[in-house]
Order: C-alpha cells, then sequence, then structure tokens
C-alpha cells in the first residue's frame, strides 16, 4: 500500500495544562495557515478523536472555519507537527 503524505501547515492553538471551563480539550486549534499562503480562523470544532500510534497520540479535528468551510486536521504528537488530511463537505459528517 501506497502512503500518502498529508502537508504539514501551521497552527495556532492552546495546549491545555490542567481542566478548565474555557479549555475543555487537551488542544485546541485557533487559527491555521496552508502551505499556499491562505490562513483560516476556527469558529468551532466539529469533532475531536483520538488515536493511539505506537506510543505517540494523533489528534483528530473537523474544524468548521469562520467562511464555513470544514477541515479535517491532526496534530502528531511523535513530531508536534500539524497536518492538513483534507477539506470535507459538512453533509458527509454532520446530520443536524
Amino acid at each position: 500500500m501506497e502512503r500518502k503524505e498529508y502537508p504539514a501547515i501551521n497552527v495556532i492553538n492552546a495546549i491545555r495544562g490542567f481542566p478548565t471551563r474555557k479549555l475543555k480539550l487537551k488542544v485546541t486549534p485557533y487559527r491555521f495557515q496552508l502551505p499556499d499562503g491562505r490562513s483560516f480562523v476556527v469558529r468551532k470544532i466539529r469533532r475531536m478523536t483520538s488515536q493511539q500510534v505506537g506510543h505517540f497520540t494523533h489528534y483528530h479535528f473537523v474544524v468548521q472555519t469562520r467562511e464555513e468551510r470544514y477541515f479535517h486536521l491532526v496534530l502528531d504528537t511523535s513530531t508536534l507537527v500539524w497536518r492538513l488530511v483534507q477539506e470535507v463537505d459538512e453533509e458527509l459528517f454532520f446530520h443536524e
């Protein structure tokens, strides 16, 4: 099977040291920049899951931006690099 490489992105995020009402998640992305220079502000985290990969964790986020676009982002804790998996269509994930 061919390994797919996802582009690294820049993300401004908060990492929680202890639980608070404002920071419910261990990692919270706020803004990200794609390799082509486009930037997006996270309006809402629609879904977050974590996945153990060896001794490390991958944090998967589906985020909604101010422009009503949806992106699947992943933080790889083995490298501390954020990656863009894909832009997703709202209808594929949410039936509200």
